[in-house]
């Protein structure tokens, strides 16, 4: 049987959550950049060429999801069909033979993601830089003024109680996820416990790197009304945390806002005075990449874990001698097993679908600012596009249920990975 202690992953096919505010953020941001730095031609052209960048850097993401999309479709089209036959036909060998040209697929994929959270490394390096050239240009141009006004000084005052507020609010929402992850890895215990004493459940959780998906089977595989019990009282802990957790991200994002408007009137302070403002947003759109990054990683850190999953489903299910001593009892069970799988990758390719639009939509329409200099702009006009933008941003909520883009016919291709042939 295969092996259900490789069966947890902390990936969840809701990533799409966390993408979609994070890009919308990152295109804002860098077009407060543009307005804020635009005045100054050198300086317009670098913020110009990043966001070049990063609209490049969607693509090849976009492009990424798309082949999540269509592995995630193979798996469940030609892979778990296959397997199905192979148990019916009792014919493990070409089961092996199966598992093992899906996990080139896998390989491939692997190869891919691990190129493109390079990508967003180098590119976070980048940006890095840039905020470092406005710095020096800044601080060359600054050499002929003064003093700040008093205006400024109430500003930063007030921006640098904001961000301690906002250090307070990070800290408790590192704690409270520091208990989710303990809970977590309670559930994942108890689940292990249940899920070895069915060989079924043992399959689909080894073919399901996700708990959410097959919980129903999991209580359904509990032998004891005290294991059903406990499994509950941790779903309701974890579902309080999780509360917790979006809660204290809702006043979290609300502090950020804050501080935001705060740094929005200091730049726009600086603005008015001819003074270069200090590139505030472009460390806020490397924090947003970053989350980007980090989902991305975890996306490779996932594919990593299904290629182990089917590793040792090869070897320690169909190449297993216990494999036609019990093939009788093992058929039903497994063929259900594939059933649940089924069900579960295609839950996980439509959420790769719509990452897959995110990322294109971004690309394609929030970069139209590039288009028109800001130095063009009259006083009014640079005005209302600040004003614009700055309500954009509040309309901004991580915490909130984003629903999925609408997906253009043509925004997935046709064609998908090779099929398996027997």
């Amino acid at each position: 049987m295969a092996d259900t202690s490789l069966a947890v992953s902390p990936f969840s096919p809701t990533f799409v959550r966390e993408l979609t505010p994070a890009a919308e953020k990152i295109a804002l941001l860098y077009y407060l950049s543009y307005l804020c730095l635009g005045k100054f031609s050198k300086l317009e052209r670098t913020i110009r060429t990043r966001a070049v960048e990063t609209q490049t850097l969607f693509t090849y993401s976009d492009a990424t999801m798309t082949k999540c999309v269509l592995t995630s479709d193979n798996l469940v089209n030609t892979l778990f069909p296959l397997l199905v036959k192979t148990v019916e036909k009792n014919k493990p060998t070409m089961a092996v033979k199966f598992l093992g040209k899906a996990q080139v697929w896998i390989t491939d994929i692997i190869t891919d993601v691990r190129e493109i959270v390079k990508r967003y490394d180098a590119h976070n390096i980048d940006l890095a830089t840039a905020a470092s050239d406005v710095y020096q240009e800044k601080e060359e141009t600054d050499k002929n003024i003064a003093k700040q006004d008093q205006e400024l000084k109430g500003i930063k005052d007030a921006l640098d109680s904001m961000k301690k507020l906002l250090d307070d609010k990070t800290k408790e929402l590192a704690e409270t996820e520091k208990k989710i992850i303990s809970k977590s890895q309670e559930i994942q215990e108890l689940v292990r416990s249940i899920t070895q004493e069915s060989k079924g459940l043992g399959v689909v959780a080894a073919i399901v790197p996700f708990i959410g998906q097959i919980i129903k089977s999991i209580y359904d595989a509990a032998k004891s009304p005290e294991q059903v019990a406990k499994l509950k009282a941790l779903e309701a802990e974890l579902k309080i945390l999780s509360d917790e957790k979006s809660d204290l991200k809702h006043k979290q994002w609300q502090v950020q806002l804050q501080i935001i408007d705060q740094q929005m009137k200091a730049a726009k302070a600086s603005f008015d005075r001819s003074s270069i403002p200090d590139p505030i947003y472009l460390p806020e759109v490397q924090k947003s990449l970053t989350i980007i990054r980090d989902i991305l990683g975890e996306l490779l850190n996932f594919w990593l874990k299904v290629r182990d999953l089917l590793v040792s489903l090869e070897q320690k299910t169909f190449a297993g001698e216990d494999f036609l001593d019990e093939f009788d009892t093992f058929k039903d069970e497994f063929i259900d097993s594939i059933q649940k799988a089924t069900e579960a990758w295609s839950s996980f390719a439509a959420s790769c679908r719509s990452a897959s639009v995110i990322f294109q939509l971004q690309n394609k329409d929030a970069y139209r600012f590039l288009e028109v200099s800001p130095s063009s702009l009259s006083k009014e006009q640079w005005q209302i596009q600040y004003t614009s933008v700055k309500e954009k941003l509040q309309k901004i909520d991580p915490t909130r249920n984003y629903t999925s883009p609408a997906i253009p016919a043509t925004a997935i291709p046709a064609t998908a990975t090779p099929a398996i042939s027997a």
